[in-house]
């Protein structure tokens, strides 16, 4: 008991010694403005290597406890301010700081680039810095549409509240070569597979900073990061308290548009608060209600090759870009025969119709079916406790709601469409922990392609009934002595006795049922092939964590990470094969490991890494990355890497089961090729390049082979009339002559091109990730403090690319259903090339700073598909690079001229013409669809209010008016002019 005693006194005494060498610090201080001596408010003052610290009140006054033994390095920084590092050797220290404006970008502080701080000439990777004083003096009316600013980004706007970005190439309305992370979570939507960033990503009053990486990123940060990955970090609420709130209103004009000129309205608000700087919580809300959003207006007609030469009136086969349910087309020479077969038509009626007489059905326009309305709701909860000074636990749900619009394979309007995220996480200053979720709620989602055709079968029988009644009436017109542009219209107007008109209570009836069932919903008496809505509530989940060795190894920064992520489809069956109870749960793991050594005095530095991921549907991939970065001089910094990048398929690439306007979109998994008996031996798929040389050859043969047939015709038709009409069902004429030399050239021709050979089946082709194999160089530089440069050049070599293919097979059981639009089926798969393909472009930014803060910079960015598969482009596909040539931006600025607390931006940017190729146009024209050059002039003036603490902006975008759209089928951008007032309590 004795010996017990004493060791407990021994343990006390030696705990209580502990205890007394690391006994409480305090630290008071005083932050200044070095050249106004103004007191900074909202100052972070945080501890080097910890996660404790605290901000400067409003008289700029802090105090700090800490526990952390001396001595240590205190971090002050704030937004537009260099940052500072003091020693404390003192456990009772007080400071009087003075803060000096940053006043170029390379004294900006990254960690993207390799996951630790880093400072931003360091980098070893092209890296674009965004903090909430650019966030702030962009004239763009949110911060995601600002980021088309930028060197190097491609964007698409799909709806004033839908914009998608990417870089260097095959750019898509959804960024799926792109990774997008909110605080550390992806937020592309697990089950349709395009970013929800713009419905749950956070407010920009919310916003503190984002990283854009543009290129290869696999090494670090996994799957699909292989055109680039943007970070964006919110605001701690240890750092960045108080209330703030930002209202703003404006108008949309846009001259295309019924109505021109609309309002437009947006709110946010954001409180957070700290207690005894143990525990903060935040809260955010934002709206944004755009009650007329940007329409589309394209109606050019998809079967002439888009040249806007033919319209309704002029063309029986028209099918317009932005009009949907005329994509439905038959042959009426063959509803004419199988009127003659069923004795509902006199065979010399049927032979005034060519064969290959093109009828497509009457299509609606997309405002007739989709209400032109944008709104998204957001808000969100963070809750932070600080376990220990090295340890802090971190709470987090977002959750968003929208109306908007999407392109993809149809038209989708996103109704009431719902994204959630939260996470739980740990985290210090060599590690973090993190589980988190990104949940989508599809809402009242539906197709609007797929809509208007299920509306056409709708209602007076379909098209069993429409093309029959269409036969007979323009019969009838010719014999009345129309000509045959009249008669079709004089027909369509009979056929189309009956049809729901827009606005009309039958019109809504029917369009309201058929949102509201599912898409491939076989139960459903009145629609038996399903209705237009997608459901689909897909969440993802996943587990990660990361850790820095550089307490343990001191030799090199060393870092190690791995993750696990699982899917968990649930669409009820409408494009996922995950009916009747059949779930499908997809997971993916993957590790990383960096190190990072400096030499020469940190004149140069090298960053080597290497991750490796594994699917359960695909082979493992190691993505390895090697960079050096060489600093001569401080300011001048030279980098050089080589690293590669890979993408696992989308979930909606390998399962996608879905009936789209133009085709039937399906995985690259090999199961649908059996499915729809694409690789059977009796009716297999074809290519869109062998359908066009075999519909060549019979034509080639066919009129070779007329002549011959006519002189044996009028032969028979002059030896025995009687016997001619008997043998051909005709009597003999030079019309039915004339007739049954096409068909009977048509036939014979079929049969030896059927003999040659043309006709190959599609080959499947093993579905694999694709790897790019990326090199890059890089200078930035700073010279006088006044002139910052960054520049890069980048050349990528692409494996395995994936790329859209477009087969078609006959839906008559034989190959001559492939040459007629009505008698064919088209499918759009994604498949992997056996090629390679090669892209290469640069860019490079300047800025620079003249006296009194004004700022003038610019920028160009070059981008170009070098090199691809002719293999792809032989079989019909297409490269999709999606891409301008050439990008330019100029700007000139002042964040307050003065001390006026005016200040003013305006940015003119200008892009070329390029050619988008997508599924909207699989089975047509796809080198027609052409993207106009762009140029607009943006810009704001605002004004500081600091006895309001606010901050008042006036805004315009595209000032000069001209409409453009950013991508084919996309709509019409106008301009918009926006005011906007910040209330900051931080505000001085």
């Amino acid at each position: 008991m004795k010996n017990i005693f004493t060791k407990s006194i021994l343990a006390l005494g030696l705990m209580l010694c502990a205890f007394a060498s690391f006994a409480q610090t305090k630290i008071t201080g005083k932050v200044t403005d070095a050249s106004t001596n103004e007191v900074m408010a909202g100052v972070n003052i945080m501890i080097r290597g910890k996660v404790t610290g605290t901000t400067t009140n409003l008289d700029g006054t802090f105090t700090l406890y800490t526990h952390a033994p001396l001595p240590f390095k205190l971090a002050i920084s704030f937004v537009g301010y260099k940052t500072q590092e003091i020693a404390i050797t003192d456990s009772q220290a007080k400071l009087d700081i003075a803060m000096t404006e940053q006043v170029t970008q390379g004294e900006e502080v990254v960690v993207s680039a390799a996951r630790v701080e880093e400072s931003v000439m360091k980098s070893p990777v092209t890296i674009e810095k965004i903090d909430i004083r650019s966030i702030q003096s962009n004239p763009s009316f949110n911060f995601l549409e600002s980021l088309k600013y930028l060197k190097g980004i491609d964007y698409t706007t799909q709806s004033m509240s839908f914009t998608s970005i990417n870089a260097r190439g095959f750019n898509a309305n959804g960024n799926n070569r792109l990774v997008q992370l909110v605080d550390g979570m992806d937020n592309q939507a697990p089950g349709t597979n395009f970013s929800v960033g713009t419905i749950v990503v956070t407010s920009d009053i919310d916003l503190a900073s984002a990283e854009f990486l543009p290129g290869a990123a696999s090494a670090l940060y996994g799957p699909n990061a292989l055109n680039g990955i943007l970070l964006m970090n919110t605001k701690s609420p240890f750092l960045y308290k108080g209330l703030s709130a930002n209202l703003k209103t404006g108008i949309m004009h846009e001259s295309n548009r019924s109505q021109p000129n609309s309002s437009f309205y947006d709110f946010s608000m954001r409180w957070a608060q700290s207690f005894n700087d143990k525990f903060a919580m935040k809260v955010n809300f934002w709206y944004i209600g755009v009650p007329r959003d940007w329409a589309v207006s394209n109606t050019l007609n998809m079967n002439d090759g888009l040249t806007g030469k033919t319209n309704r009136m002029t063309d029986p086969n028209y099918n317009g870009v932005n009009v949907y349910g005329d994509e439905i087309s038959q042959d009426l020479r063959s509803i004419a025969d199988k009127m003659v077969a069923a004795n509902l038509l006199p065979a010399s009626s049927a032979s005034l119709i060519p064969y290959g007489t093109m009828v497509s059905r009457t299509g609606y326009n997309e405002l007739d079916l989709v209400k032109p309305e944008a709104k998204n709701i957001r808000t969100s909860v963070a809750l932070h406790y600080r376990l220990t000074e090295n340890i802090e636990a971190i709470g987090q749900f977002m959750y968003g709601s929208g109306t908007s619009v999407y392109m993809g394979s149809d038209r989708y309007s996103l109704n009431n469409f719902d994204g959630l995220q939260a996470k739980l996480e740990l985290k210090g200053s060599n590690f973090y922990v993190r589980g988190y979720t990104t949940q989508e709620r599809s809402g009242n989602t539906f197709a609007t392609g797929v809509l208007s055709q299920i509306l056409n079968e709708s209602w007076g029988g379909g098209s069993a009934t429409w093309y029959p009644t269409y036969v007979g009436a323009y019969l009838k017109a010719l014999q009345s002595g129309s000509n045959a542009i009249t008669a079709h219209n004089l027909a369509r107007g009979v056929a189309d006795t009956g049809r729901p008109l827009p606005g009309s209570a039958v019109f809504n009836a029917l369009t309201a049922d058929i949102k509201h069932v599912n898409i491939a919903a076989t139960d459903n008496v009145s629609y038996p092939y399903g209705g237009a809505h997608l459901y689909d509530k897909t969440n993802m989940y996943q587990l990660e964590g990361m850790y820095n060795f550089k307490n343990e190894i001191k030799i090199a920064e060393v870092i190690v990470g791995s993750n696990y992520r699982m899917y968990d489809l649930n669409s009820g069956g409408t494009f996922y094969p995950d009916k009747d109870g059949k779930g499908i749960q997809v997971n993916e793991w993957g590790a990383y490991l960096q190190a990072t050594k400096s030499f020469f005095d940190e004149k140069l530095k090298i960053v080597a890494s290497s991750r490796y991921d594994k699917n359960q549907n695909f082979e493992g991939q190691f993505s390895p990355r090697v960079a050096a970065v060489v600093s001569p001089w401080k300011e001048h910094s030279f980098r050089v890497s080589y690293q590669t990048g890979f993408r696992i398929p989308t979930i909606q690439s390998q399962y996608v089961d879905i009936k789209a306007p133009q085709a039937i979109v399906i995985g690259g998994l090999g199961n649908y090729a059996t499915k729809y008996g694409l690789n059977s031996t009796t009716n297999p798929a074809y290519t869109v390049t062998t359908v066009k040389a075999f519909g060549a050859q019979i034509q080639e043969r066919a009129t070779a082979l007329a002549p011959s047939i006519a002189t044996g015709l009028q032969a028979e038709a002059q030896a025995n009339p009687q016997a001619f009409a008997n043998k051909y069902g005709v009597a003999p004429s030079a019309a039915s002559i004339a007739d049954l030399t096409t068909k009977l050239a048509t036939q014979q021709g079929t049969q030896a091109a059927f003999a040659s050979g043309v006709l190959k089946p599609y080959e499947f082709k093993p579905y694999k990730p694709e790897i790019v194999q990326s090199y890059e160089i890089g200078y930035r530089g700073l010279i006088a403090n006044a002139l910052y440069i960054d520049a890069s050049y980048y050349y990528n070599q692409f494996k395995n690319f994936a790329y859209q293919e477009t087969l078609m097979q006959s839906t008559t059981g034989t190959p001559l259903g492939l040459l007629s639009e009505g008698t064919r089926q088209i499918y759009s798969m994604p498949a992997s090339s056996q090629g390679k393909a090669v892209t290469e472009g640069f860019a490079a930014g300047v800025d620079y700073r003249l006296p009194k803060g004004f700022l003038i910079g610019g920028n160009v960015s070059y981008n170009s598909l070098k090199e691809f598969d002719q293999n792809i482009i032989d079989q019909g596909g297409t490269a999709a690079f999606n891409t301008p040539k050439f990008k330019y931006s100029a700007s000139i600025a002042n964040r307050e001229l003065g001390k006026s607390g005016i200040g003013f931006n305006v940015i003119w940017r200008y892009q070329d013409a390029f050619l988008w190729q997508s599924g909207i146009v699989a089975g047509y024209d796809s080198n027609a669809t052409i993207v106009p050059a762009i140029s607009t002039f943006d810009a704001q003036i605002s004004k500081k209010i600091s006895s309001l603490k606010s901050i008042l902006k006036l805004g315009a975008t595209n000032i000069l008016g001209k409409s453009y759209f950013t991508a084919y089928g996309n709509p019409n951008v106008g301009s918009t002019y926006f005011l906007s007032l910040t209330f900051d309590e931080l505000t001085k």
